[in-house]
């Protein structure tokens, strides 16, 4: 019999005791022995769980208790569950989590603790979507070229009725906390930062990659407008919050962002709540890894699965599927103003005569073509005009924003969203 500790038994802690209990039958045959949930830490004792299981608020009794086989940690946070994740490996117990800002933040300092103890964390990016094992054992035989995906279902639920009923980002905003899908305050989501721990993760696996999210470019989704929802639809794009890994020689691109992007790409189509990473392999082409990206029972199946993989003795070679730098040697990452793309800009002006021109040959300054041009009325005194260019480097980009927002007929910051 092989026994877990689970540490945060919340909603996804819950469900991993449930499934374990309610489908102990398929799991033992699938598994080839008995799993059983022994004990479980939480914060505040007088909650019922309503679980058969010895529950403590000391951590302490579950990592000392040499019964444990499997520590499961989903307490969240960053430096707290390091330290506890850390005394699990360090007394030989195998260790599962589905903490990505843990692992954004510690993974390469985790995989040197764990060398041969299993340390699992499929749950960590997408919920029950099985990319981590995809990238590390289904696609091991492919360069990755490139990762895209939708890794944030609270951004994708809010561009998804944005787009298809004319809502506000304001008030989607609202229906989300309201619904649940967004926190209180929901930063983490709507700037972009829980997909760029997600992102980090998979950039570890397939580039060998060992940057933190400072290092990367992030931004989120609070700019954009039904203004910009409209240029899109009208040129044929959809707008995503997109996270983004590309090779590029022996450099890699990691960036987080919303994304114009072609109507007709298969990720495109990924409304509502859902993710959906698309993954380009040298020899395989693109691959779509599709489904639901968060939630208990969703979350806590991608949980269970790495128990069975753990206790099957079927897992990587290494934490991140690698012992040697990738690639034959060590990639780095590519400087963010070396990033460069299609753009698009919304910039509200003066309507008057001159300001058009005195705009367009900012752009030439700058050394950015211009591909497109619409000019809307905003109210009766301005006008927005929207900009898509050709491919032009970053650090160009960014310093005209900066020409055009010191400019005496801009009235407001001007918006950029990339095209991918």
């Amino acid at each position: 019999m092989v026994k877990v500790g689970i540490i945060g038994v919340g909603t996804v802690g819950t469900s991993v005791a449930n499934i374990l209990k309610d489908n102990a039958d398929v799991i033992r045959a699938r598994a080839g022995r008995e799993i059983v949930v022994k004990s479980g830490v939480v914060k505040n004792l007088t909650k019922d769980r309503g679980l058969d299981i010895i529950i403590t608020d000391n951590v302490d009794d579950l990592l000392n208790d040499e019964e444990i086989d499997i520590v499961v940690e989903l307490m969240g946070g960053v430096e707290e569950p390091f330290e506890v994740v850390k005394r699990a490996l360090q007394s030989g117990k195998a260790v599962v989590t589905a903490n990505k800002a843990l692992l954004a933040y510690h993974r390469y300092e985790l995989q040197e603790l764990a060398k041969d103890i299993p340390f699992e964390f499929e749950a960590s990016v997408a919920g029950g979507i099985p990319i981590i094992n995809a990238l590390r054992d289904g696609l091991s035989a492919n360069h990755i070229e490139s990762i895209m995906g939708i890794m944030n279902g609270t951004c994708n639920y809010m561009m998804t009725k944005m787009s298809q009923e004319g809502v506000a980002y304001d008030a989607i905003l609202k229906e989300s906390q309201e619904l649940g899908y967004a926190e209180a305050d929901p930063t983490f989501d709507v700037g972009g930062f829980d997909a760029a721990h997600k992102l980090l993760i998979l950039a570890s696996i397939a580039y060998g990659i060992d940057a933190k999210p400072e290092d990367i470019l992030i931004e989120g989704i609070e700019n954009v407008t039904q203004e910009d929802i409209a240029f899109a639809k009208e040129f044929g794009y959809a707008i995503k919050l997109l996270g983004i890994a590309k090779k590029d020689g022996n450099e890699v691109e990691l960036r987080v962002h919303a994304a114009l992007i072609n109507q007709d790409a298969m990720i495109a189509k990924i409304d509502g709540v859902m993710n959906g990473i698309s993954v380009v392999g040298d020899k395989v082409g693109e691959t779509l890894y599709y489904g639901a990206g968060a939630g208990g029972d969703a979350t806590a199946s991608a949980v269970v699965a790495n128990i069975i993989d753990i206790v099957r003795g079927q897992r990587s070679s290494a934490m991140l599927g690698f012992n040697r730098p990738m690639e034959g040697e060590a990639l780095s990452l590519k400087a963010l103003e070396d990033i460069n793309s299609k753009y698009y800009l919304r910039i509200n002006v003066n309507d008057k005569a001159g300001v058009l021109a005195r705009v367009t040959k900012l752009f030439e300054d700058n050394s950015i073509s211009i591909e497109t041009v619409l000019q809307r009325p905003a109210n009766a005194t301005s006008a927005n005009l929207l900009i898509a260019t050709h491919i032009a480097l970053e650090k160009d980009i960014q310093q005209m924003m900066r020409d055009l927002e010191s400019l005496e007929f801009v009235n407001e910051k001007p918006v950029m969203i990339r095209i991918v």
